[in-house]
């Protein structure tokens, strides 16, 4: 099953902000670093799951199991439902594409064991 690590990060809450994707187990690993437009870290990490979700459809991997240290998201799509205004859209796009996979799963990580994701989005801040 191909493992994708996903995190956020902003220089502010909010302010400039990136996404970080870490794939593995395919052949070559796939390292993304997103710039991403102001926002707080919470809206940072719904951005990165969407765009591992866009990456996972648009090159057929339909089975995969994703993990983040951020409980929000984590809670967010096991639940289908958030509270807060500015992740309903979010949440309701990434609800999208996960029905567009074959099997999806998502668990939380502690941040030490998410550090290749954390680098990643760090990088990605302008």
């Amino acid at each position: 099953m191909i493992e994708v690590y996903i995190d956020g990060a902003s220089k502010g809450n909010p302010g400039p902000s990136g996404a970080g994707v870490f794939i593995k187990g395919i052949k070559d690993p796939v390292f993304l670093s997103i710039p991403l437009d102001s926002m707080s870290n919470h809206e940072a990490e719904f951005h990165a799951l969407i765009v591992a979700l866009d990456y996972c459809i648009e090159n057929n991997f339909t089975t995969v199991s994703f993990r983040t240290d951020s409980k929000i998201v984590e809670q967010s799509i096991d639940k289908k439902y958030s509270k807060n205004e500015l992740f309903i859209p979010l949440l309701e796009k990434s609800l999208k594409l996960i029905n567009q996979l074959d099997l999806f799963f998502i668990k939380w990580i502690p941040s030490n064991l998410n550090k290749v994701a954390d680098e990643l989005a760090r990088k990605a801040i302008k």
